[in-house]
């Protein structure tokens, strides 16, 4: 027979993702705004600046849609599997155009090419490059479709369309378009168009291969230490802007992560452990009951989850929530103990936890974790870090006085892994 257990739960729980190897195996399907100024070998050479480096194949006829990608030799590549990530641009004006076209003769094929990178390379990362706005827009389609007339118009309706595609694709998005915006208004001395005012410059080349850079590896394009050739002060103005909009938003313009969380219906259930587990962006569920056990299944959005134990110790559970080979993991300890007894033992924190303290914070919030953490990020609502620390240690305080109320995630990059936790700001 079964002895009768309390549950004692002692630890909530640590989330984290691994982001793969300092090289990346990448395969490019566009056309001439990836192959002017050999955008790949911009990337492997910026990459060599900071100790990584990139393998490459390219597929980029002039001028080659997406449509024409499904039919030709970049279906074959990608179907020979084997890649990190799959670069994939649209010729330059499609998606630009009105609704009704781009939902024929767009989306479509990008699914089409995503849906085939998943199915031959289940761990790649799809990464749409939206392109810019011609620099004085598109006047000739302009008489038809006014929008795309000026370079505001064409360009917002180029964010706008890659964005869907990345959202609908489950893929990330390289905002290089936003990269050039930004320099336009704030830097209007770099000249980021050929003549043809369409096709990128050395410094249009530059800036995107600097965004590529940051989100292939996840790094601070301020370290690059190769200029292509530019001016010093222009190629640093470059990597500062793409630092703003890319490297310092890096959760807005990657693939969703595997999200999972935990509700606990109750905490002194006698013979088992139950809780609700809910998740989004998730494929697969493995956990690890710490006894030996373990239940492996698909989920639904919202699932509730019990098990018996059938002996008193402490335990550790385990969660793994997988999609794309990425994995969002949540751990915490507890001890069994017969019923009217008390706990024995005082639990241990897991390797990665983070407690903060007090959570909702007013003025101030105290962070411990059980590693001293390289940076910690705080992220608003929006996926925009609003501070980034680097801490000496692996107790402070941080001030949170000037965040506006709401939550935030709070992420740590940690010798061991990457751990993030929920901070609740109330003034």
């Amino acid at each position: 027979m079964l002895k009768r257990f309390l549950l004692s739960v002692a630890m909530l729980f640590l989330t984290f993702a691994t982001y793969g190897q300092e090289e990346k195996h990448v395969l490019f399907v566009g056309n001439s705004y990836t192959d002017v100024n050999n955008l790949p070998s911009l990337i492997k050479s910026i990459a060599n600046s900071c100790g990584d480096d990139i393998t490459y194949e390219s597929n980029t006829p002039g001028g080659c849609t997406f449509m024409q990608h499904c039919q030709n030799q970049s279906m074959s590549l990608i179907r020979r599997g084997g890649w990190d990530i799959v670069v994939l641009q649209e010729q330059s004006q499609y998606p630009a155009f009105p609704d009704e076209q781009v939902a024929q003769e767009v989306f479509p094929y990008a699914q089409q090419l995503v849906d085939s990178i998943y199915a031959a390379s289940p761990c790649a990362e799809p990464m749409f490059y939206m392109t810019w706005g011609r620099k004085n827009g598109d006047q000739r389609n302009g008489e038809i479709f006014p929008p795309i007339g000026t370079y505001e118009g064409m360009d917002s309706l180029l964010a706008l369309r890659y964005g869907m595609m990345a959202e609908q694709n489950d893929a990330s998005l390289c905002p290089v378009g936003r990269v050039w915006h930004w320099l336009r208004h704030n830097h209007p001395e770099i000249e980021l168009y050929q003549a043809d005012e369409s096709h990128p410059s050395t410094a249009g080349s530059y800036a995107a291969a600097c965004a590529f850079y940051t989100l292939f590896f996840h790094k601070d394009p301020t370290d690059i230490r190769y200029d292509a050739g530019l001016e010093p002060p222009m190629a640093e103005a470059i990597r500062s802007a793409v630092r703003l909009i890319v490297f310092d938003s890096l959760a807005h313009w990657q693939r969703p992560q595997p999200e999972a969380s935990l509700e606990m219906t109750d905490t002194t259930r006698y013979m088992s452990e139950s809780f609700r587990l809910i998740t989004a962006h998730v494929d697969s569920v493995r956990i690890d009951w710490g006894d030996g056990m373990g239940t492996f299944f698909l989920p639904t959005h919202s699932q509730r989850l019990e098990h018996i134990y059938a002996d008193t110790g402490t335990y550790v559970i385990t969660i793994r929530a997988s999609r794309h080979c990425m994995v969002t993991e949540l751990t915490w300890s507890f001890t069994a103990h017969q019923e009217g007894s008390e706990p024995v033992g005082i639990n241990s924190p897991s390797v990665n936890s983070i407690s903060l303290c007090p959570n909702p914070a007013v003025t101030q919030v105290e962070l411990s974790f059980a590693q001293k953490p390289q940076t910690v990020e705080i992220i608003d609502a929006q996926g925009h870090i609003v501070e980034r620390l680097f801490p000496q240690g692996m107790n402070f305080h941080l001030s949170v006085g000037h965040f506006a109320n709401g939550t935030y995630l709070l992420r740590a990059k940690l010798p061991k892994g990457i751990a993030t936790t929920t901070l609740v700001v109330s003034h």
